[in-house]
């Protein structure tokens, strides 16, 4: 069964093993890792000015992500800024879950809680094309491209609705497609 709740300071070493895991998967297929910043992201556990949430597995974080109210300033136009909206980032799972699809849970569960929050959307970035593409497969639509810095950063967003199904895949541990 799984559940998603606030992270804890308690938190911190478990968070920091997911990352870890998901940095050597992501090595290991040849991708840019978060090793180097896994102690600091894993920190935002226990910072309580970051609204960190954990999903965990009967108990056990598996996967977390950040949701917060609100968006880089860059790459929306005014207009999509006064929107009121959740801003997913650092989603991260622990590659040992990936056939219950952890991290499509945690994108749907945001659309649900945005919509239960009276958000009018769920917005995310990525600079990586093959994220474009998964996080597409969970509903979200590509935004803007934006150049920042060094990188092109995809701007992605999914309307906030009510998706009743996702407390069927808390129970049942495992990620069904949704439309």
């Amino acid at each position: 069964m799984f559940a998603m709740r606030p992270a804890c300071p308690d938190d911190v070493p478990a968070v920091a093993r997911v990352i870890t895991a998901r940095s050597e998967w992501m090595e290991q297929q040849g991708l840019p890792s978060w090793r180097e910043v896994a102690d600091d992201l894993a920190g935002q556990a226990a910072d309580s000015d970051t609204l960190m949430w954990v999903l965990t597995a009967d108990d056990q974080v598996i996967g977390c992500t950040t949701l917060a109210d609100d968006r880089p300033a860059w790459g929306w136009t005014p207009e999509q800024a006064a929107q009121d909206a959740f801003y997913l980032f650092t989603t991260c799972t622990h590659p040992g879950w990936r056939h219950a699809k952890p991290g499509s849970l945690i994108a749907w569960w945001a659309v649900d809680k945005a919509a239960r929050d009276g958000k009018e959307f769920v917005r995310r970035g990525t600079v990586e094309t093959s994220l474009v593409r998964y996080y597409a497969a969970q509903g979200f639509e590509l935004v803007h491209e934006v150049q920042r810095k060094n990188n092109l950063v995809y701007l992605m967003a999914r309307r906030a609705q009510r998706l009743p199904e996702v407390e069927r895949m808390f129970a049942a541990g495992s990620a069904a497609p949704i439309s």
